[in-house]
């Protein structure tokens, strides 16, 4: 494995398409991936537990395509990720990072706080939150009442 196995890797477009039980993902590979269940709806941000995978998911107007980002994700191999389709940033507590226009993420301590803006994204944006017990979907549905830049 090489030194730079669990860098940031920039997502690339993919399938998706939304379904009564979920939503699918179809990555570059052929492979698909269901995260179950109608996503519940949050305003403006998502902050996850500690521990928890985090997908960012962020789709086109259609809802046909997107851009799929882990987040802090160690796990998988840059070359699956690439394979894939799936982009992934590597925060320390306290970095925020732009994943998307609209859609910024920060860390704070072992928690992920994605805030997102669907209009400026131009899409819908999902996120899912994922252990190896529980997994939960959400649809951030409206700006937060602060913006994005926070000083509004």
């Amino acid at each position: 494995m090489s030194a730079h196995a669990r860098g940031d890797v920039p997502p690339t477009s993919i399938g998706i398409e939304l379904r009564e039980e979920g939503v699918v993902v179809e990555y570059l590979d052929g492979r698909t991936t269901l995260y179950h269940g109608v996503p519940d709806a949050v305003e403006g941000a998502l902050t996850t537990g500690p521990g928890k995978e985090t997908h960012v998911l962020v789709t086109d107007p259609t809802g046909t395509e997107g851009v799929m980002t882990y987040v802090n994700d160690l796990k998988t191999d840059e070359e699956i990720l690439r394979d894939s389709g799936v982009g992934r940033v590597v925060l320390e507590s306290g970095d925020r990072e732009e994943l998307f226009p609209g859609v910024v993420v920060t860390r704070t301590g072992q928690r992920s706080e994605v805030i997102a803006d669907p209009e400026v994204a131009g899409g819908r944006v999902f996120v899912f939150v994922e252990d190896e017990w529980t997994e939960g979907s959400f649809e951030i549905v409206a700006a937060p009442e602060d913006g994005l830049d926070g000083d509004r």
